[in-house]
């Protein structure tokens, strides 16, 4: 689904990408790990597009996708989410969602004038599939509450929610179960499995390596800049120079 080719980005002569390439294959979840500065983040950052690389290339379903801006990326199905949660605290859950939407003829200059008549059939279907999320997820007696207002696991659903209002065809999710409590990180797990099961692609960088052996098959190494590693778990577990970059790091 993706292939991405001798990745590098560049801060000021600190190579915090240096040289990665990576496939991702369709209906999986693949794992990004490695220790803190290894530059997984702004691997995945490049990959959406909010940050430009230095060099190399960047296939998304058999396009050269490597010099479009973010919001290009996300219209052609691949969607970022980000290490911490930026929901819209003042707005309504439903409202975050609806706010991701696309292809509602209401938010143009012309919709807005043509009327309630024109973008009101838009309007019904979006509201309709945020609450089909709501519903799934388990949100849907939230939808009227304020965003700002939810725990720490519950934004980080409304923020996987609202990528999933843009269906997307790869999900890049940062670090999901940062910020959720213990208690309900195996069933937020669940709902990745369901994602997957139902044909949504994901690369996931996570930090727990319990969910990362639970999820992800392959799973892909990074330390310094760099892959060091890839495979299972299992077979990560036996490389030593991976076992020597989590100690170092």
């Amino acid at each position: 689904m993706l292939g991405a080719r001798d990745i590098h980005r560049h801060f000021e002569g600190m190579h915090a990408v240096d040289g990665v390439s990576i496939e991702i294959m369709p209906g999986r979840i693949t794992g990004l790990i490695g220790p803190n500065g290894a530059g997984k983040s702004t691997f995945m950052a490049v990959l959406a597009g909010t940050l430009p690389a230095s060099s190399g290339t960047i296939v998304f379903q058999g396009e050269d996708i490597s010099r479009l801006p973010a919001y290009q990326r996300a219209r052609r199905g691949l969607v970022r989410t980000f290490q911490l949660p930026s929901e819209f605290g003042q707005l309504t859950v439903l409202e975050n969602l609806l706010v991701a939407a696309p292809d509602n003829r209401g938010e143009s200059l012309l919709g807005a004038l043509l009327g309630k008549r024109y973008w009101m059939p838009d309007e019904t279907r979006l509201v309709a599939q945020a609450r089909g999320l709501l519903k799934r997820f388990g949100l849907l007696p939230k939808e009227s509450d304020y965003a700002g207002m939810l725990s720490g696991g519950q934004k980080r659903l409304v923020e996987i929610m609202r990528a999933l209002m843009l269906r997307p065809r790869l999900l890049l999710l940062d670090e999901p179960m940062s910020g959720v409590h213990p208690s309900i990180v195996n069933e937020l797990a669940g709902y990745l499995e369901q994602l997957r099961d139902d044909g949504v692609t994901i690369l996931m960088v996570e930090h727990e390596l319990h969910i990362v052996d639970r999820l992800c098959n392959p799973v892909v190494v990074m330390a310094q800049g760099k892959v060091i590693g890839r495979g299972t778990m299992g077979a990560i577990r036996q490389q030593r120079e991976v076992v020597d970059a989590y100690l170092v790091g």
